[in-house]
């Protein structure tokens, strides 16, 4: 794994977790499990972070019983927590827009296009 995609999950990570609870509330395990299927997180990455969450007020927790076993703490967004997920995904899609048209403007203008446009390489 890339240093580049390492920061970019350890800073989205938030994010991902407040859109999953923003569809329903979960508990950390399959919060977990989705997570790794999606950007290939730790399962020991998520536990901290809820409970930074939970300090925070993004989150609360409750109780519930599980047919499988001892009750499960379940996580639900509040309403903090809402309006935290809605700044962030403006800031990530203007972000990431950003990026692309940096990158697209990095494609369409290599060193070959520049030199035949009359721009200077810096390959010297």
């Amino acid at each position: 794994m890339s240093e580049i995609e390492i920061q970019l999950k350890k800073g989205v990570l938030g994010l991902c977790v407040l859109a999953l609870l923003s569809r329903g509330d979960s508990y950390a395990y399959e919060i977990a499990s989705r997570m790794a299927d999606a950007v290939d997180m730790g399962e020991g990455t998520i536990y901290p972070l809820m409970r930074r969450m939970q300090s925070e007020g993004l989150v609360t927790t409750y109780l519930e019983e599980s047919p499988s076993g001892p009750p499960r703490k379940y996580y639900c967004i509040t309403e903090t927590g809402r309006a935290r997920l809605a700044a962030q995904v403006s800031e990530w899609r203007g972000f990431t827009a950003a990026v692309d048209s940096l990158i697209d403007d990095t494609q369409t203008t290599s060193p070959a296009n520049a030199a035949q446009e009359g721009e200077p390489s810096h390959d010297a």
